[in-house]
């Protein structure tokens, strides 16, 4: 016996009435339904869209903690880089000045991906604004200490004298 020839095949598509069927005659696959008003469906997306609110509020705090870590290492570059006044320290003091400003400017880009109707990101987006205003004070803080902020009258005007001196120190013993 040939092969194919005399058995019936166990698949077999009839494309003779296509034209008289429609999708809608087709009847669904087992376990498909073409309702969306299942109460199930209703509940896994109202659940999913709370995952997702609460991963966007997750990730809106960690960006609002972030300047805490800068804050940590500029505050360390600045103990690093001395009280003297030399190319190291005055850019290092000017980085710990410029990045919170542009920080600072830039609070809407940071919290964009986070904007939702669930997601508050009024307490995220304070702390992020506190911390920066943190690491903005550290960097005046340098300049003082440097003595690169005006402070006193005589800074402005030329004919003024001098602050007094806070500090005085001495040669030690005599050698003679």
């Amino acid at each position: 016996m040939e092969k194919g020839k005399g058995l019936a095949r166990r698949w077999a598509i009839e494309f003779a009435d296509s034209s008289s069927s429609s999708p809608s005659d087709i009847s669904d696959p087992i376990g498909f339904s073409r309702s969306s008003s299942d109460p199930d469906d209703a509940n896994a997306s109202r659940q999913k869209k709370d995952a997702e609110a609460a991963w966007k509020t997750q990730k809106a705090w960690e960006v609002a903690q972030a300047p805490f870590k800068n804050l940590l290492m500029m505050g360390f570059m600045m103990w690093m880089a001395g009280s003297t006044v030399h190319l190291f320290s005055i850019g290092i003091t000017f980085s710990a000045l410029w990045q919170p400003i542009s920080a600072l400017q830039g609070v809407g880009k940071v919290f964009e991906p986070y904007k939702d109707s669930r997601v508050d990101t009024l307490a995220p987006k304070l702390l992020f604004i506190a911390l920066n205003l943190a690491a903005l004070a550290l960097g005046v803080w340098k300049l003082n200490s440097l003595g690169l902020l005006p402070t006193h009258p005589s800074d402005w005007v030329s004919s003024l004298p001098p602050p007094p001196e806070v500090e005085y120190s001495s040669g030690g013993l005599s050698l003679h």
